[in-house]
């Protein structure tokens, strides 16, 4: 009787233990799916792209926003409190530029190095601050490179070169060998030196490049005119008539280049028919033509 009663306690401990799992995991199911719908258009916008599933890859994003020109400048400026507020130790600022072009309008990029792992919601925020300022993100790119093969490859070479070299020292002490044998010796160990100090130098660079991640935000105006919107009804009525000109240009000369042929020939015809000599070949022809009387018979 007690086994049957321990038993059966046993039994509901593991029901109850099963219905809070199954609890906890819809309410886990349940936070994450509200976590996906709660996120912005702005992280959907952004390649989704973890530094862990990509190891040894260099990689180089590139935005390009489109806002009113009187509010490009604010938003660089907060882009740009955004990089600072992280800290340089995650993110530098390494080129900015701002120019009011010939047609009057703005174009602006900011450069940035940040630390891969807050590259792409560094973007996402970004694109965020333009939506809010009532742009929109145009154009966006990730390029990568795999600068981890490089570097191993980089690392093989050089110890390749590390072999070459003991090899040559040990013949260099062997000793028997004339200044001219020992001259190219030593040229051929300076020469691999050289060698193994650019690939060091090479591999330092593409570690850089591994360490930071390159962003871009270019920013362009997006031609419209202060209170009227996204629509530049100036703008468009230009368009409309550089359109209509072309087009009633375009048929001009096509129907010029048609008739050309044949108006050149009807102006040398005519010109033929003005000539002197067909004016005299007229004139001769508009003359009564004289009969003479044959003599009589005698």
């Amino acid at each position: 009787m007690r086994n049957k009663l321990l038993a059966g306690a046993i039994a509901l401990a593991l029901i109850g233990c099963s219905e809070k799992s199954a609890e906890e995991a819809a309410t886990t199911d349940t936070s994450t799916t509200e976590a996906v719908a709660g996120e912005s258009a702005a992280d959907a916008a952004t390649p989704r792209i973890g530094v862990e599933a990509a190891p040894g890859v260099a990689f180089d994003y590139s935005y390009a926003f489109r806002l009113a020109d009187n509010r490009i400048a604010k938003v660089q400026e907060e882009h740009a409190a955004a990089c600072e507020a992280l800290g340089v130790q995650r993110c530098r600022i390494v080129d900015v530029r701002y120019q009011l072009t010939d047609e009057k309008l703005v174009e602006a990029q900011t450069q940035f190095k940040l630390d891969p792992g807050i590259a792409r919601k560094f973007g996402a925020n970004a694109i965020a601050s333009v939506e809010k300022a009532e742009g929109v993100l145009a154009d966006a790119s990730v390029a990568g490179e795999d600068v981890g093969t490089e570097i191993l490859a980089s690392q093989q070479r050089s110890a390749g070169s590390e072999t070459e070299i003991a090899r040559l020292e040990e013949r260099l002490k062997s000793g028997g060998l004339d200044k001219r044998e020992r001259a190219e010796l030593l040229a051929q160990i300076s020469q691999l030196r050289g060698q193994i100090g650019d690939e060091r130098q090479a591999r330092r660079s593409g570690e850089a490049r591994i360490a930071w991640t390159s962003v871009a935000f270019n920013y362009v105006s997006d031609g419209r005119l202060p209170g009227i919107g996204h629509e530049n009804p100036f703008a468009d009525a230009g368009e409309t008539l550089m359109r209509s000109g072309s087009t009633a240009l375009s048929f001009t000369l096509t129907l010029g280049a048609a008739l050309l042929p044949w108006a050149i020939l009807l102006g040398l015809i005519v010109a033929f028919w003005r000539s002197r000599f067909m004016v005299a070949v007229r004139q001769q022809m508009a003359k009564p033509a004289t009969h003479e009387t044959p003599p009589s018979a005698s």
